[in-house]
């Protein structure tokens, strides 16, 4: 019995191509195998394999897949300042305004970029303001980004100039008063001239 076993399972183990035949032994057991050993063996047939190709397994989705359709952006652009704008702020501040068609998508953010960097938190406001701007020139650009943080919109880089005018400037165009050391940041008091005395000198004898 277990020599029968044993040679069905090297039967089942035989390729597909395989032929495979069968005859008794001198001492009664049933042998299979690859080759006729006599006009006894007696060819079998096979059955068809029931083998199933391996299923394929879907690739996981692409963190940098598009957006569906429904929530894509047909414009996405910087408002103020024009692009190669040049801004005159002592304090070197500056308004930034952008715009979108169509607004904003639930979830969605916009997020502000100063020379490649992120300024501030993303937010829906469409408003950013930027305080103490280096002089010299700069590059924006703005962002739109799903909950996941993930880029779905951005503007090109655009250059601005920000003038700030020195505090020698200032002191040129308006000049200092008596009353102005101390307070304006161009009036220091260290530069505030001594006041003369309206008692006249009284030669010591």
């Amino acid at each position: 019995m277990r020599s029968l076993l044993f040679s069905c399972l090297l039967l089942c183990a035989l390729p597909a191509a395989a032929q495979v035949y069968t005859y008794i032994d001198s001492e009664g057991n049933r042998v299979f195998t690859d080759s006729p050993k006599s006009s006894a063996s007696q060819r079998v047939e096979l059955a068809p394999s029931n083998s199933m190709p391996a299923a394929e397994i879907p690739a996981p989705p692409s963190a940098s897949a598009p957006p569906p359709a429904e929530l894509r952006y047909n414009l996405l652009r910087i408002l103020v300042p024009q692009p190669d704008a040049s801004i005159r702020d002592g304090a070197g501040e500056l308004i930034v305004s952008v715009n979108s068609e169509p607004a904003l998508f639930p979830g969605h953010r916009y997020r502000l970029l100063l020379d490649g960097q992120v300024v501030g938190e993303p937010g829906t406001s469409p408003v950013f303001p930027l305080y103490n701007i280096d002089r010299g020139s700069h590059q924006l650009a703005v962002e739109i980004i799903d909950p996941q943080g993930r880029i779905i919109e951005r503007t090109p880089s655009q250059p601005f100039h920000m003038l700030r005018i020195s505090l020698a400037q200032k002191r040129k165009v308006n000049p200092c008063q008596k009353a102005d050391f101390g307070v304006r940041p161009e009036c220091p008091l260290k530069d505030k001239p001594e006041e003369e005395s309206d008692i006249p000198l009284v030669p010591f004898i």
